[in-house]
């Protein structure tokens, strides 16, 4: 049910009468480019998450060290 040898070169052969020889060179050489930088982009991805997920949390970062009371706000408005 896939494709094969014959579709494959009834296809090549549309695209090429379409496209003409040097059109199809250059679509076959970005299409080529783009597929290895998509590799290149889920690499990198990866590698980030292996980091993410390898280094120790710290979860008190985000913790904000200065505790905000009632009384100090409401001085301040008055």
């Amino acid at each position: 049910m896939g494709i094969g040898f014959r579709e494959l070169l009834i296809i090549l052969a549309i695209a090429l009468v379409i496209f003409g020889a040097k059109r199809l060179k250059t679509i076959g050489s970005d299409l080529g480019g783009a597929v290895k930088g998509f590799k290149k982009a889920m690499n990198e991805g990866e590698e980030e998450e292996s980091k993410q997920l390898s280094a120790p949390e710290d979860k008190d970062a985000d913790f904000d060290s200065t505790p905000s009371s009632k009384a100090d706000s409401k001085s301040s408005r008055v």
